[in-house]
């Protein structure tokens, strides 16, 4: 697999973090991983950071009764099993590849002397950290207000990436309505309702991928998705 990485070589004095997080080095390896290969699982001893370079990964909890529910869909430039620099020391997840990927394994004590030793690593940590906890802000305020309709619309609106240029782009990775449905905390039957409504009122099309159109954007901004009629 073709690794799409360096930017540029850093001076002694211009530490690069992207370029640091995307070649081998002292306590670094860069990992080729194909398509639902485990990462890590829940349980596992948790020693080291992971940085993904291509592809996508899924988080996933298991329950004690064995419940599964998906907890993140990551991509290329998030963090993943920061959690062992608080000092966490087993996996409270699995990360599981959604398609091939790049991931970039960063061991624990590395990156500690790393972001003690390097500000522009810090900030760039730092940006990633606050950016993700405004994310699961944004979720928990979905998941506590919102019907299952209308977190499977902002679900599909964030997976399009609409909001990065004002237009959105096919939901390109393998994803099932059972993922959706433990996403947004529903059943299959429900997600594959909605879907259809959605797909019916003009809101989505799908054949080989998913597009979402910007109908759905104005419905989520404008009025109660259930207030739509069916066309």
């Amino acid at each position: 697999m073709t690794r799409h990485a360096v930017l540029r070589i850093p001076t002694v004095t211009d530490f690069d973090a992207p370029y640091f997080l995307s070649t081998p080095g002292a306590g670094k390896t860069i990992a080729d991983h194909r398509k639902n290969q485990i990462v890590f699982g829940q349980g596992d001893h948790a020693d080291a950071v992971f940085f993904i370079l291509q592809g996508r990964v899924k988080l996933t909890v298991l329950s004690e009764q064995g419940k599964e529910a998906v907890v993140g869909l990551l991509e290329p430039g998030q963090f993943f099993g920061e959690c062992c620099l608080n000092g966490i020391p087993v996996r409270t997840s699995t990360a599981t590849t959604m398609e091939d990927s790049i991931i970039a394994v960063i061991n624990k004590a590395t990156m500690l002397a790393t972001l003690r030793d390097e500000p522009a690593m810090s900030e760039f940590f730092m940006a990633y950290l606050l950016a993700r906890n405004s994310r699961i802000e944004e979720d928990l305020i979905d998941q506590l207000f919102n019907s299952s309709e209308k977190r499977l619309a902002r679900l599909l609106l964030i997976l399009a990436r609409f909001g990065e240029d004002g237009s959105s782009q096919p939901i390109d990775i393998d994803i099932s309505q059972e993922t959706l449905a433990e996403m947004i905390g529903t059943t299959r039957s429900r997600v594959s309702y909605f879907m259809n409504k959605f797909r019916r009122l003009g809101f989505i099309s799908y054949d080989a991928t998913i597009q979402v159109h910007e109908s759905l954007l104005n419905a989520m901004s404008n009025t109660s998705i259930a207030a739509q009629k069916a066309s």
